[in-house]
């Protein structure tokens, strides 16, 4: 194949996820565990369509209080909840110019104390905090500050975030929905204060769902008496945690139950489990706590990397009477990690946990590790679970050091704080805390997608990418990526994982990770505007994600020094311009970067951003790392470090100063190795996989057939142009 050296010359987000715990079956596994089939594959044309099978995704529950007011009645240590016609106030008040509210007529009895201070944050909460400067105070203070407010992560599901937000801080949630903007409105009276909300969903974005602004109107009314009125005018969008969220801070606990293992002196004892107890906090939460024969390895210690507790509960009936994750509803998890210091260096070892409805704090007392959390939806009506544990050590791959049978479990005194916002009556409570989630459907495990097509057409495609005709519960439209790192290849900064786990014996490289809803932004062939064409957000989002199985994590050794090129995408300040451009003539690297211009006065000209929409090529580096281009193909390049904004051009490009570095492709082999197999024997013919996947018992929307085609079609192109021609794409399932 003729080598492109001259035009070289001449031009010369893998992102963090925290996996998903599903509410049955096969999706209660953990993310190491291999993938199964979840559903039926059938093919039209060259798209694959997958038909979930019924129950292995949660159900969507979806907001429905619009033109209704619930009104939180506060009544002992809790609240009693009644669902009423809309009261709304159309008087607003003052627009707020920072979150800070600051009250003169009253105090506001929440939580056990009294706040003459709050935070209305833009994504739809009311934030108390006893921390000075934190946004609120105790009596008789005055709290500065911007406030301190629920968070939930870029990637997490809504129904997940509602219970783990349990006990984290004190506040209101009235509309928690991440990315929403607009104007918050205050108005004080004698015994009442006035927050309204009139806030728009994302526009216009690759990672949105609308081209126009949406309507979101809602209010809340704080009263003297700390009573709560939360009103909903007018709202647009369907998915949002409500509720109110006090701290309850007890600490009683009664015992439930105490789950017996086997002492084995050939085990460490740090991980051998004597028993697995779980109690009751507070009556709100589930405390498990893990007992073993020795002393539990300390923060700090490095020998904690890898080491992982694992509980399961299984709340249908037959119950597990087996170690098979499988069976399990719900896995909390308790994992050793490294710590990751500022700049991606190394940090101090410490213990996370997760899981549904999981509180984030890990408690270690000599021989004993303990998590705790809220009751995830999976428990509704549920009396009785069975309990069962395990526990892993470092390695690769992780397998079970010992395991604790199950044993049923009679649940009793413990009280989900989850409840049906729209069918609660003055009649049920009180609740000390009381929420509902709403939420789009629950995500499939990539795992089982993957296993599920390759079992069915065979393991014949390097890639997947995956499109739905329903919304799933994630804020974005886009989706990060994943996968095995199959084809063996090394010299790319990259470890390979286990292609078995999702089903394939070794060709199946990445993949999404989650389904990207066809109704999105894009989803769509070009935008209302014109200036977005050809499925141009689709290539930009595939081929920014599938291009992570090579790059951008490389590295290279100058002198005595290992730069950071990356990790994940492109440093900002890298030179690297794309070197087969799709659409502009500049274009900046599809994985980050820049497009730099020396002006040789210090200063430096971007002529293209890091920032992958509208859709690019690949710079020279990252055609070597993809095994389309020889070491003596990409020209010397630069990165520019200390970078500082120094104005504007005389063109109007933005102006930075830097220190500026030489990279050589030398200097990156020298730190990685060699790209291997080396571009004379790379793979050049790669298969991707396009799959629609619809809901237990659905066909296809025309739509999704349609738009996934045309995006599989442009797919083929745009891999055709940006190689260079140097490879080949196709979508077949056969």
């Amino acid at each position: 194949m003729k080598r492109s050296c001259q035009l070289f010359l001449t031009i010369g987000f893998l992102i963090a996820f925290a996996g998903f715990l599903q509410p049955r079956a096969a999706l209660a596994q953990g993310q190491q565990a291999p993938g199964r089939p979840i559903g039926n594959i059938t093919t039209q044309g060259d798209l694959i369509i997958l038909e979930l099978d019924e129950g292995v995704i949660a159900p969507a529950n979806l907001f429905d209080l619009g033109q209704r007011t619930l009104r939180f009645t506060p009544e002992k240590s809790g609240y009693r909840v009644e669902n009423m016609p809309v009261q709304w106030d159309p008087e607003f008040g003052p627009q707020l110019t920072s979150p800070q509210v600051t009250l003169r007529n009253f105090q506001f009895p929440y939580s056990g104390k009294s706040w003459d201070t709050f935070s209305v944050g833009q994504f739809g909460t009311i934030s108390f905090s006893t921390d000075p400067g934190g946004g609120g105070t105790a009596p008789g203070g005055r709290g500065g500050g911007r406030g301190v407010g629920p968070s939930v992560g870029r990637f997490e599901e809504l129904r997940v975030a509602g219970p783990r937000l349990v006990n984290t801080s004190p506040f209101i949630s009235v509309f928690l929905k991440p990315r929403l903007s607009g104007p918050r409105y205050a108005k004080e009276l004698a015994d009442r204060v006035v927050i309204t909300w009139n806030l728009t969903e994302p526009v216009g974005g690759i990672f949105d769902f609308t081209w126009v602004p949406t309507v979101n109107r809602f209010q809340a009314v704080l009263r003297r008496d700390g009573w709560v009125d939360l009103s909903y005018d007018q709202v647009a969008a369907q998915d949002a945690i409500i509720g109110v969220y006090p701290l309850v801070t007890t600490g009683a606990e009664r015992p439930l139950a105490t789950v017996a293992g086997a002492e084995d002196a050939s085990i460490p004892a740090h991980l051998d489990i004597r028993n697995v107890k779980a109690s009751v906090v507070d009556g709100l939460f589930l405390k498990i706590t893990f007992e073993t024969r020795g002393p539990v390895l300390p923060e700090g210690d490095p020998q904690l990397a890898g080491v992982t507790y694992r509980v399961y509960f299984d709340v249908d009936r037959p119950f597990a009477t087996g170690m098979d994750s499988a069976d399990a509803d719900v896995v909390w998890t308790i994992r050793g990690s490294a710590g990751q210091g500022r700049g991606g260096g190394g940090g101090t070892p410490t213990y996370v946990a997760s899981g549904p409805g999981v509180s984030p704090g890990v408690k270690i007392s000599g021989n004993t590790i303990s998590l705790m959390g809220a009751l995830p939806a999976a428990f509704k009506g549920v009396d009785q679970f069975a309990l069962y544990a395990d526990v892993t050590g470092p390695g690769t791959p992780p397998a079970p050091v010992d395991q604790v049978l199950p044993r049923v479990v009679t649940l009793s005194g413990l009280q989900s704080p989850a409840a049906d916002l729209s069918a609660v009556t003055r009649r049920d409570g009180p609740f000390p805390i009381v929420y509902e989630a709403f939420h789009h459907a629950g995500l499939p495990r990539t795992a089982d997608m993957a296993a599920t097509v390759i079992r069915a057409l065979g393991d014949r495609f390097d890639f997947f990418v995956w499109y739905s005709d329903f919304r799933i519960d994630n804020q974005e439209a886009g989706t990060p990526s994943t996968g095995p790192r199959g084809g063996n290849v090394t010299g790319t900064g990259q470890r390979a994982g286990r292609p078995e786990n999702y089903g394939s014996a070794g060709q199946l490289q990445w993949m999404y990770v989650q389904p990207v809803p066809i109704v999105s932004n894009q989803g769509q062939e070009r935008s209302p505007d014109g200036k977005m064409t050809g499925y141009n957000y689709a290539m930009s989002q595939v081929a920014h994600e599938l291009a992570h199985r090579w790059t951008a994590d490389a590295t290279a050794k100058i002198g005595d020094e290992t730069l950071a090129l990356g990790p994940t995408h492109w440093g900002r300040g890298l030179q690297a311009p794309a070197a087969f451009p799709y659409r502009r003539t500049v274009e900046a690297s599809l994985m980050g970067g820049g497009v730099w211009q020396d002006n040789f006065d210090g200063t430096y000209s971007q002529l293209d951003d890091d920032f992958y929409v509208p859709a690019t090529g690949w710079s020279p580096l990252d055609l070597y790392l993809m095994g389309l281009a020889a070491p003596s193909e990409v020209p010397d390049f630069f990165f520019l470090k200390n970078l500082a904004r120094a104005g504007t051009d005389a063109k109007g490009h933005p102006l930075y100063k830097g220190d500026r570095v030489k990279v050589t492709i030398d200097d990156v082999i020298a730190s990685l190795g060699p790209r291997l197999p080396d571009y004379e024997h790379s793979q050049k013919n790669f298969n991707t996989g396009v799959v629609g996947i619809v809901l237990h018992g659905r066909t296809p929307s025309r739509e999704l057939i349609e738009r996934a085609n045309g995006i599989r079609e442009a797919w083929i192109d745009f891999w055709s142009t940006t190689t260079g021609r140097r490879s080949i794409m196709t979508t077949s399932p056969r």
